[in-house]
């Protein structure tokens, strides 16, 4: 936002410097991101007029000038420029003067002449890129000025970054009223009051709103006998000084409005609305509007229209359109100040790609109560620019008037919440000079009305926010923040997932991070039997569900890898699946029910090639490991490996893992060839995804020591035949409940199938480790107990001991 500091001292009185007013505004949290000094690199340029020319003795194409700047002697001054004539007033360079091209004018014998200066164009002053012939000036114009003076670029121009949430800042006005509290100056607002003749506005149109919820408020006044012509030079000045181009005396006094209140206006032509009516509705699906940028637009039914009797006119808060605009020929407008809600102005400007001034101010949030004194301000201006005459009264439709905001400040957490003491009538003169109304008072409170200009302001928050802010950061003290003198013990979890980290680290897996946002085709394909939860505005098609789990995404770091020739890969991410829950987004419910997990995948060459060893690949057991080494970090005895058949996995090489209460963990095993077919990865694809939350519950993360044992274990194998589908565990469970409390393991470390084992059948050989706490035990003793097993097994399992 441009703000022009002379147009602003019109309203409040400025610090004395340009750069002080720069650091006080900035401090007060209008941050000032650049001064522009246009008439900075005119220094020494000064208003002339020519007195005598007389042709250069040496040369054909120069004259020999004598200009006088309102001293008591003439400058002479060479000159190649034609478009002059004795008495014409134009810019002199002073002997000393640099120019904004660099040019530095010195005093300069030309052709065998003195030269004292250099007469200017307005290419050579840095205005436009015109170099044909010198700038001429009006006949009126002062001499010896500053040429600076004389064109108004005697100004400096404030780059206002103004965030979304202040639209009160985005004008002349509401700056100056930021200026006015930081400083203590008094402000001085417009009191427009138009001289009134002619037939009452209720006379000439008639407005109605049939869209109340997008336009709240719409006002216009009438002005007729206009004459269209060109602004005059001040009114020019400021506009072009803010970055707006000068049109013509309405559109002119109508941005200058605009700039000066913050409240779009648009001007029609009412001799080209039909019926002499406005009709704020929404469009008809596929109606038309050419746009005054000369554009054909076929309109949405959500876009507002302002329409005459007959068709659409403009676009509600965005732009108007080209039939109604104003013209040289234009006797009468209708001067439009309207209040659209910014949600609706935001769905239109973005649907047409349209972004304008007015666009820009209704998004963020206008003032409701500047609609009127705007719309007669301007019909004021064009009166007096335009010799027209203002028509009695204003329309002004409100169908559903809601009174201003209201927020109560208790003085007394004002320094609770911002550390510092602020007594409470600075806290009234701060609120009060911004505009905030002291409507109630209480015992250490005050209820204060809300501007409509402060949209961003809601709660007792916000208003000590404005107080912070003008009472200054800089005045609050630098405290530690308070809390307790120590600090609160690390949660479990924490310490759980460190050592689950460091143990898939260890056994030579990598941490991806993959998006929550997944393709439905990923999730389709592995078999899920939950619909995922679909994303109303997603990136792509890609990204377009929330995963339902881990697996997707590790998939996919494999297919990357594979395609970059990677021959062995280990990863694991930990994060949530979502799911969809009937009661999410209820109360203080999630919308969606999230599940921590931890996910792996191994593939390839185990250890990566080496010419040491043979090469060999990953298989279920490599998987299987890298849990068993996540459950041993975690200290959780009991887990179980239970043969499962989900559907993403090989059904020849999977397990369902679980607690030894029974709480399924999750799965681990071979990627279906289905899947891996579907996804365009190799086979031999190894996974684990479990649920972390009964995970972490189940761990041991506080040290249980444990004495060493005072006396020597007996080692004995037992080899038994088995039903191929009988488990490990069950076996394992049944040799060490029959051997207890002597048998202290019974671990696996072979299983055979084929000859002479029968068809049908398996060998498991186990590694008995026996030890007793009290005694070292015999041979008898040991015997017994493993012929008891041997026993035990026969009967309840029908295993017979190997020959």
């Amino acid at each position: 936002m441009k703000i022009s500091v002379k147009w602003l001292g019109d309203y409040v009185a400025l610090p004395p410097s340009v750069d002080e007013l720069a650091r006080k505004l900035t401090a007060a949290g209008l941050e000032i991101e650049g001064v522009e000094r246009p008439g900075e690199g005119l220094r020494g340029v000064v208003v002339a007029q020519i007195r005598e020319s007389v042709q250069h003795p040496n040369a054909d194409k120069l004259s020999v000038t004598q200009v006088d700047i309102g001293g008591s002697a003439l400058f002479q001054v060479v000159c190649g420029a034609k478009n002059f004539k004795v008495g014409d007033k134009v810019p002199l360079a002073t002997v000393g003067a640099k120019l904004p091209n660099g040019m530095e004018i010195k005093q300069a014998a030309l052709r065998g002449v003195d030269s004292f200066g250099m007469l200017c164009s307005a290419k050579e002053l840095g205005i436009t890129e015109d170099s044909a012939g010198l700038l001429i000036l009006p006949a009126d114009t002062k001499l010896g000025v500053p040429i600076a003076e004389a064109l108004g670029l005697d100004d400096s121009v404030l780059e206002v970054n103004v965030t979304p949430n202040r639209p009160d800042a985005l004008s002349h006005l509401g700056v100056a009223r930021e200026v006015g509290v930081v400083t203590g100056a008094a402000l001085k607002v417009p009191e427009p009051k138009p001289a009134e003749s002619g037939r009452p506005v209720a006379e000439l149109v008639k407005v109605r709103i049939d869209a109340p919820e997008r336009c709240t408020r719409y006002a216009g006044r009438v002005v007729e006998g206009i004459t269209v012509q060109p602004s005059p030079q001040w009114m020019q000045d400021r506009l072009k000084a803010c970055g707006v181009r000068a049109i013509n005396n309405v559109v002119d006094a109508t941005n200058f409005v605009l700039l000066e209140y913050g409240q779009p206006l648009h001007a029609f032509d009412l001799d080209k609305m039909a019926g002499q009516e406005i009709v704020v509705r929404t469009a008809k699906a596929g109606e038309k509007l050419r746009t005054l940028d000369d554009k054909e637009r076929t309109l949405d039914a959500d876009d507002l229209v302002i329409a005459d009797r007959d068709r659409a006119q403009a676009l509600g808060g965005v732009m108007g359109g080209a039939d109604s605009e104003v013209t040289q020929g234009t006797k009468r407008i209708l001067i439009e100040s309207a209040h659209f809600v910014g949600s609706g102005v935001r769905r239109m400007a973005k649907r047409h790609a349209l972004h304008t001034e007015g666009s820009h101010r209704f998004e963020r949030g206008s003032d409701l109560d500047a609609v009127l004194p705007a719309v007669d301000r301007a019909a004021q201006l064009i009166a007096e620019l335009s010799g027209g005459t203002v028509a009695p009264g204003r329309v002004d439709v409100q169908p559903s008037p809601k009174p201003p905001r209201r927020v109560t400040l208790r003085y007394g957490r004002v320094e609770k919440v911002l550390g510092v003491a602020v007594a409470e009538a600075e806290c009234r003169r701060i609120l009060g000079a911004l505009g905030f109304k002291n409507v109630e008072d209480g015992a250490g409170q005050t209820t204060f009305e809300v501007p409509r200009a402060r949209v961003d302001v809601e709660r007792e928050e916000d208003l000590m926010e404005e107080v912070a802010r003008v009472f200054g950061y800089d005045n609050i003290p630098a405290r530690l923040p308070r809390g307790l003198d120590t600090l609160a013990p690390e949660p479990l979890q924490m310490e759980a997932e460190r050592r689950l980290r460091h143990s898939l680290g260890g056994v030579g897996l990598n941490e991806v991070v993959n998006y929550s946002f997944v393709a439905p085709k990923s999730l389709e394909v592995l078999g899920g039997k939950e619909a995922p939860i679909a994303l109303m505005n997603p990136l792509s098609v890609e990204q377009s569900v929330m995963r339902t789990s881990l697996l997707p995404g590790l998939l996919e770091n494999l297919s990357r890898s594979v395609r970059h020739q990677v021959e062995t890969v280990g990863l694991y991410e930990t994060g949530r699946a979502y799911f969809r829950d009937a009661q999410g987004g209820q109360g203080m419910k999630p919308a969606s029910r999230e599940v921590p997990r931890v996910a792996g995948l191994v593939w390839g060459v185990r250890g990566g090639r080496s010419w040491t060893q043979k090469d060999a690949r990953v298989d279920f057991y490599d998987a299987k490991g890298a849990v068993e080494a996540l459950l041993h970090a975690l200290h959780v005895e009991g887990a179980t490996f239970a043969p499962a058949e989900p559907p993403a996995y090989h059904p020849r090489s999977s397990a369902q893992v679980s607690l030894a209460d029974g709480t399924v963990l999750g799965h681990v095993g071979e990627v279906h060839p289905r899947v891996t077919k579907a996804l365009g990865l190799p086979e031999g694809v190894f996974v684990f995804e479990l649920d972390t939350e009964p995970l972490y519950a189940a761990a041991k993360l506080v040290p249980q020591a444990a004495g060493l044992p005072k006396y020597p274990a007996v080692l004995r194998d037992l080899a038994v035949v088995v039903p191929v589908e009988l488990r490990n565990e069950e076996v394992r469970k049944v040799i060490l409940e029959v051997g207890a409390p002597l048998v202290e393991d019974a671990l696996v470390f072979d299983v055979y199938t084929g000859k002479p084992i029968p068809e049908g059948k398996k060998n498991l050989a186990y590694a008995l480790r026996y030890r007793s706490a009290e005694r070292t035990l015999t041979d008898v003793e040991v015997t017994t107990a493993h012929q008891r097993i041997i026993t035990e097994v026969n009967q309840r399992l029908g295993a017979a001991l190997r020959a």
